[in-house]
């Protein structure tokens, strides 16, 4: 045995340490029980990895984002070990932990029912109760194969490994297998014996002990590795949390989203819907819907010429050709539709509004003078979205992006970018979101066919980005890979309501398509040469459609008065009262406001819980004692009235709500 030097890392110290040969990292934190794995010199290790000299070691804790994703893949191997004890048939997919929980796919002959969620969450309490320890085993792919010969989707995806192509086997697959070594997950038993295995890279919890919380929420069919091509799996989503509180705060936080869910109260509120006729991910706004739609783009196109864009228009469809020079297609082909053959010359649906906005820049010589040059237009696009991701307003196939681009010198562009970053946070602040944080979206050095552009123009482009989002004071998050094929973005995160996270407006930094390759953009430069500009994509609400989506349900829909379809409804206390409040209502509408008298059959209580239903800001009632006073009653959501406001007072309450856009 020899001394070896480690060093132990918190948040904000290092500590040096000395250990033995054959220390293993849970030694290191065997008085903190919410350690559940370490990092080491960045990669993430079982407790059980054996220290070397040199280590930098870090504590992962459960409640960690590195931790619940540890936790949830354990539990998602306990949930699979159990599936295989009750239908020993099963055949194993894949088993990801995923945002807020877990899945895992098998291949069964009979579709899962809520009866074997039951018999499946009892038997991996019982595997849990028991203590299986999670051993880490290195396999090489022959000996893998043989070991699961009886697997058929683990062993295609050691085949794709093999081939170098497991990048492409599916999301969630880099859980199984990666560029390195191949390894086994045993959990053993109290007897020492291996009573399920399954191919994983890790790490995982030391035990199933360590499992404090879990629940299976339900089953869906997935096609394997995505692809509608090959056969339909059984899905089962799984949640795990770091205590039994914290589950149930996670439990109550679905109940509460369903209830705000955008596309039961689109359906209750009359604000849209989604015709079979029309296709699938192809929405409609109803009138009222309407009324949200109208007043968004009123708003944002305001906002725009006050923010010192021009507004243009470009056509829905283009000449493929186009689309190559912006490289699209070549990057960006799988989400556009299919080509239009128009007189024998391919067309397309366009994904996105920058290769037109490039040539109105290039339709004429342009001076320096004239940047910046702020383009902006409400353009419909149509993107190739497979039918499994669309959801309501919030994934569509076809919407209206509120697109602008700036162009600019190289000079110019931060305080573009600080421009366009402030515009975009008061416009959410505008529409009552006020908790953001923001995520710098790079490129990933270890797949250069990827992106273009060379290496410095993107260290150029992320540090401008990273520069003006630190001025900003708001919490910068990493996203590597995430970056477009052209430059790197960075993206407004908004927490609603409920605490969801939801991406809103995008910032990206493009050098690339006003290159000479692409569209060789250039300006005339104070010293008479020819500069190419700095092209800034943004897009504020980033997709009308989805920004009213996040809207529903951050408000469960009740919108404050500025929005809201309807904003007062008049309610007669008896017939008789009616022309009364028509009169008050012509008044109303006189100031702009949206007003309906409910003259319906219906009783006063009836007509006042219709109303509230419809979630209206304001009721206003009119009787007998209001008429004589020139006056009504105002009745609000939350059931608070107010009696005997005269009606000028009561028409200037509303404006005054609808001007602040406050809530009521």
């Amino acid at each position: 045995m020899s001394d070896l030097k480690i060093v132990l890392a918190h948040a904000d110290a290092r500590e040096d340490r000395t250990v033995t040969t054959g220390n293993k990292a849970w030694e290191l934190f065997a008085d903190d029980t919410s350690v559940i794995a370490g990092r080491v010199n960045g990669d993430l290790k079982d407790l059980a990895y054996e220290l070397r000299d040199g280590d930098v070691v870090e504590g992962v804790a459960i409640d960690s984002v590195d931790g619940h994703n540890i936790l949830r893949h354990s539990t998602a191997h306990v949930m699979a070990q159990a599936v295989q004890q009750l239908f020993p048939d099963a055949k194993l997919g894949i088993g990801p932990p995923i945002q807020d929980g877990f899945y895992y796919d098998f291949d069964v002959e009979t579709p899962f029912v809520p009866d074997d969620l039951v018999k499946i969450e009892t038997a991996m309490r019982k595997i849990i109760k028991e203590g299986q320890r999670f051993e880490r085993r290195v396999v090489s792919d022959h000996d893998a194969i043989h070991e699961l010969q009886d697997e058929p989707y683990k062993i295609e995806l050691i085949g794709l490994k093999g081939s170098g192509k497991s990048d492409d086997a599916a999301e969630g697959a880099s859980v199984e297998v990666g560029a390195g070594e191949l390894t086994i997950y045993d959990n053993v038993n109290r007897k020492g014996e291996t009573a399920w295995s399954d191919l994983c890279r890790g790490p995982h919890l030391p035990t199933t002990k360590r499992i404090p919380a879990f629940k299976l929420m339900r089953s869906a069919a997935a096609y394997w590795r995505g692809d509608e091509k090959n056969k339909q799996l059984q899905r089962i989503y799984g949640t795990a949390w770091e205590s039994k509180e914290a589950l149930e705060e996670h439990l109550h936080r679905i109940e509460e989203a369903e209830r705000r869910d955008h596309r039961k109260l689109g359906r209750d509120l009359d604000l849209f819907s989604f015709p079979d006729e029309i296709g699938s991910g192809l929405p409609v706004f109803h009138p009222k819907g309407g009324v949200i739609k109208r007043e968004m783009e009123d708003y944002v196109r305001r906002r725009h010429i006050e923010e010192g864009f021009e507004y243009v228009g470009t056509p829905h469809i283009a000449k493929e050709g186009l689309f190559y020079t912006s490289g699209h297609l070549p990057y960006y082909g799988e989400g556009m539709f299919p080509a239009l053959d128009v007189d024998g010359m391919d067309y397309r649906l366009k994904a996105m509004n920058c290769p037109m906005h490039n040539l109105i820049f290039r339709s004429r010589q342009r001076s320096y003078r004239e940047l910046p040059l702020r383009l902006f237009e409400f353009g419909s696009v149509y993107r190739h979205e497979k039918s499994g991701v669309i959801h309501g307003l919030t994934r569509v196939r076809g919407f209206a992006q509120d697109d602008s681009h700036s162009y600019v010198t190289k000079e110019q562009a931060p305080g573009e970018i600080k421009h366009l970053l402030e515009f975009c946070l008061g416009l959410f602040r505008d529409f009552g979101l006020d908790d953001f944080y923001l995520e710098l979206s790079t490129r990933d050095d270890s797949k250069p066919d990827k992106f273009i552009g060379s290496d410095e123009d993107w260290e150029i482009a992320t540090k401008v980005l990273e520069d003006v989002c630190i001025e900003s004071g708001l919490e910068l998050v990493p996203d590597p890979g995430g970056a477009a094929y052209y430059g790197p973005k960075v993206s407004v995160q908004a927490r609603d309501a409920i605490g969801r996270t939801w991406q809103m407006s995008t910032i990206q930094y493009d050098f690339n398509q006003p290159s000479a390759d692409r569209f060789n953009l250039e300006y005339v430069a104070s010293d008479g040469t020819r500069q190419q500009p700095v092209m800034i994509h943004s897009a504020k609400f980033g997709s009308i459609e989805r920004f009213i989506g996040v809207l529903v349900e951050h408000y469960a829909g009740a919108f404050p008065p500025w929005l809201a379809p309807v904003q007062v409804q008049a309610i007669p206390v008896a017939d008789t009262f009616s022309d009364y409040l028509y009169d008050v209502a012509k008044q109303m509408k006189a100031q702009g406001l949206r007003v309906e008298v409910d003259d319906s059959d219906d009783r006063m209580q009836k007509k006042i819980r219709n109303a509230q239903l419809q979630k209206v800001p304001f009721m206003m009632i009119a009787g007998a004692d209001d008429v004589a006073a020139g006056a009504v009653s105002f009745r609000y959501r939350d059931g608070r009235q107010d009696n005997g406001v005269p009606i000028a007072e009561a028409i200037q309450r509303v404006v005054d709500a609808v001007a602040s856009r406050e809530q009521v």
